[in-house]
């Protein structure tokens, strides 16, 4: 009996589906999900985490506002981004590679910068809370860049989106576990009677062991083959390290409207960076304990955000890059107002549970459009690794230098206004999207992912 068009079409689809899920158990796709986890790790630890810290450690909001500088590292870290694509790392190199070496330093490194962070006390040294966790940002903006190199060269076309949802979920674990997993470890602590002056530092401290699993993924892993070398490896280190660096950002810099895609980038995720800055000091300053914080912002959120993540990949893959962009934009603008409605609603476990899961919902619809828009800027192979940390450090300039003044907001308009003020903080980045699309910007973006489609 031959089978129907409806039939050979169904079992298609089936194929499809089937192949669709099966890339995600490759074992490269596993080892970038592992990464990700990796990379998550340490971003609420200098962040969200060390904020609940500091109120609890009754720090003012205006100097807790400000910590947000200390992730100035993830701002400029292109500026030794060609370091990860000219130098090896002594010894580790030679036995596991460029990529492998260099990502096993900078986990060595987080796992001794996170201790140190863990062993201060802002009640008897804010300086050196500040030292210690700028050198966690550090660590953690280095191992950012050599994971997003290690993610392209490793990958095959067909595998980048499924390596991208994988990174960017296991990336959202990795700040649940060292935002809720070091929250609920310091509240059991605290519960068995630890000394309150000791359960911040073993919670830092369980934090630090996390990163074995980024240790054992680049130990399992396979070196990727180098891309194409845009400098002469015969020359002297300092050379090469000049030649990556001009070569990357010239070749960036020479696009057309260069400087207005770069003003776009870091004001597209503004709005969003800007109300996630003081979220966790909202939470605690409104009424709600630490454990209602871990259960519903890192834990029903988490469910949302990937939820969100899914719905952000199947919108990316549906619709033009344009498009994409403007739905992210104007749902992550939104989001912003429901902060400002708890703030007037007060201590309610339901309230904050709507506005978590919409905030995080919109806001992982909003990253995982923009990512996928970044990666199609990061069209030299030969440049990735520094010229994606180029994007990405402009990107975290919204979290990090433009966020830094939310405190004094708060203080003086109330957290009510404070959320309204961020939601209008999208406008300038919408404006930008709207000329850029106007001058045919995405038009070039656009083609290779209809090729990859088709």
């Amino acid at each position: 009996m031959t089978a129907t068009p409806d039939a050979k079409a169904d079992a298609a689809a089936r194929r499809s589906f089937i192949e669709a899920l099966a890339v995600y158990l490759k074992p490269r796709v596993l080892i970038v999900l592992l990464l990700g986890f990796s990379s998550g790790l340490p971003l609420a630890l200098s962040g969200s985490t060390l904020a609940v810290w500091l109120t609890e450690s009754h720090i003012d909001l205006a100097t807790i506002g400000l910590f947000s500088l200390v992730g100035l590292p993830y701002t400029f870290k292109f500026l030794w981004a060609p370091l990860t694509d000219a130098l090896d790392i002594p010894v580790l190199s030679r036995l596991l590679g460029r990529r492998r070496g260099w990502l096993v330093f900078t986990q060595l490194l987080l796992f001794v910068t996170i201790v140190i962070l863990g062993l201060c006390d802002p009640l008897k040294s804010l300086p050196l809370i500040i030292i210690g966790a700028v050198l966690v940002a550090t660590a953690s903006a280095t191992q950012d860049i050599v994971v997003d190199a290690f993610r392209v060269e490793s990958l095959e076309p067909s595998e980048q989106g499924a390596g991208m949802a994988g990174y960017v979920a296991a990336y959202r674990i990795g700040m649940l576990a060292s935002g809720a997993g070091v929250l609920f470890l310091v509240a059991w602590l605290e519960y068995k009677g630890v000394p309150r002056a000791d359960v911040w530092m073993w919670g830092y401290i369980g934090a630090a062991f996390g990163m074995a699993i980024g240790i054992g993924a680049t130990l399992f892993a396979t070196e990727p083959d180098a891309p194409p070398s845009a400098v002469d490896r015969t020359h002297n280190p300092l050379q090469r390290l000049y030649e990556t660096a001009t070569g990357a950002f010239g070749e960036f810099l020479a696009r057309d409207a260069a400087i207005v895609v770069l003003l776009f980038v870091v004001l597209y995720k503004f709005c969003d960076a800007f109300a996630g800055a003081l979220t966790a000091a909202f939470v605690i300053d409104i009424g709600f304990d630490k454990a209602t914080y871990a259960a519903v912002v890192k834990g029903v959120g988490l469910a949302a955000a990937l939820i969100g993540g899914f719905a952000g990949g199947a919108i990316v893959r549906g619709l033009p890059l344009a498009t994409s962009l403007w739905i992210g934009g104007i749902v992550q603008m939104l989001s912003n107002l429901t902060f400002s409605w708890l703030a007037v609603v007060g201590v309610s476990v339901p309230a904050l549970m709507v506005t978590i899961v919409v905030e995080n919902f919109m806001g992982a619809i909003g990253t995982v459009i923009f990512v996928a828009y970044l990666s199609a800027l990061c069209g030299d192979r030969a440049h990735t690794a520094t010229q994606y940390a180029l994007l990405t450090a402009l990107a975290a300039v919204g979290r990090t230098t433009l966020a830094s003044g939310g405190g004094f907001i708060a203080e003086d308009f109330g957290w009510v206004t404070f959320f309204f003020i961020t939601a209008l903080a999208a406008l300038p980045s919408l404006a930008l999207l709207w000329w850029l699309q106007l001058r045919g910007h995405f038009a070039a973006l656009d083609k290779p992912r209809t090729a990859v489609k088709a």
